[in-house]
Order: structure tokens, then C-alpha cells, then sequence
């Protein structure tokens, strides 16, 4: 696993770095691998879809506005990215189920956790641009993420 730190000194400003809010929330700290952008409000509908597909190793980039009135994801869910090949999750919002989501083989770094369920409205795309923690990350760029922190390349430089 590729460190951060040097991608920070191999790539300089080229390395776009999050904001330190993310929480640890998986059994794992780290993940690497290229970014599928969702934008959804308090509505799991796409993340739950796209649970269902071959992560291929991919991270879930997921951008819930930072709403702290439900939770995007649990344990259902994030059983079924482990299972299916996600490499990581990354979530500007919240997610429940803390006690299992620490015992999963996979990093999932959030805001926070709340036990409220999100809606289903089959709203949110998949896809798009989405910009939180200081950055925007696109669809295919490659993310990396450690014990130091979150990190986005243009997908041209892998």
C-alpha cells in the first residue's frame, strides 16, 4: 500500500489532500484505488445499487451533502461492497452500525455515525463531479487514504 505521506512528496500540489474530517470506521484504515462518485441527500438508493455490482477494488465516493439527520449506510450494505470487491468507502456524511462496519475486512472513512435510516426515494447520481473536505474528486481519479489522511490524483497521473 502506497503511502500518502509519499505521494505528498512525490506528487507536491498535484496531491490533493482532504480535510481531517473523516472518522475511521472499518476495520481497515487505508484503501487505494480509483474513485465511482455518487451525490445523493439522505437517499441510499444508488449506493445500495451500486453495492450490488464488482467494486473491482474501486473506492465509493460518496457525497451526502454532510447531512447528519440519517445515516447513507450500515451493515447490509457494507457487507455486500465487501463481498463484491470494494476497495474502500469514503462518505461526507454518516453511516450506522459502527460495531459490525469495525469488524469488515474494508476502510470506510465517514463523519460520523447515526442510528437513523435513510429514506429511499430513488434519487442521487452516479457519476458526477462532487466537491467536500476542500476538493473535488472525479469520477476515475485515484484515491488513497491511510492513518494520515485522504488523498486525490487526477486519473492521468496512474
Amino acid at each position: 500500500m502506497i503511502k500518502t505521506t509519499d505521494l505528498c512528496d512525490e506528487h507536491g500540489a498535484q496531491a490533493r489532500v482532504l480535510a481531517p474530517v473523516f472518522t475511521d470506521l472499518g476495520g481497515k484504515a487505508d484503501f487505494q484505488g480509483r474513485a465511482v462518485t455518487v451525490k445523493c441527500f439522505e437517499d441510499n438508493s444508488r449506493i445500495k445499487e451500486l453495492s450490488g455490482q464488482a467494486g473491482k477494488g474501486r473506492v465509493l465516493v460518496i457525497d451526502g451533502g454532510g447531512s447528519d439527520r440519517c445515516a447513507l449506510f450500515g451493515d447490509h450494505i457494507a457487507q455486500d461492497l465487501v463481498r463484491n470487491g470494494w476497495g474502500g468507502v469514503l462518505v461526507y456524511g454518516y453511516v450506522r452500525d459502527k460495531a459490525v462496519l469495525k469488524g469488515l475486512p474494508m476502510a470506510i472513512k465517514a463523519l460520523g455515525v447515526t442510528p437513523v435510516k435513510s429514506v429511499k426515494r430513488n434519487e442521487g447520481q452516479v457519476g458526477l463531479p462532487v466537491t467536500f473536505a476542500g476538493q473535488t474528486i472525479v469520477d476515475g481519479d485515484l484515491l488513497y487514504a491511510d492513518d494520515d489522511g485522504v488523498l486525490v490524483l487526477n486519473a492521468s497521473l496512474g
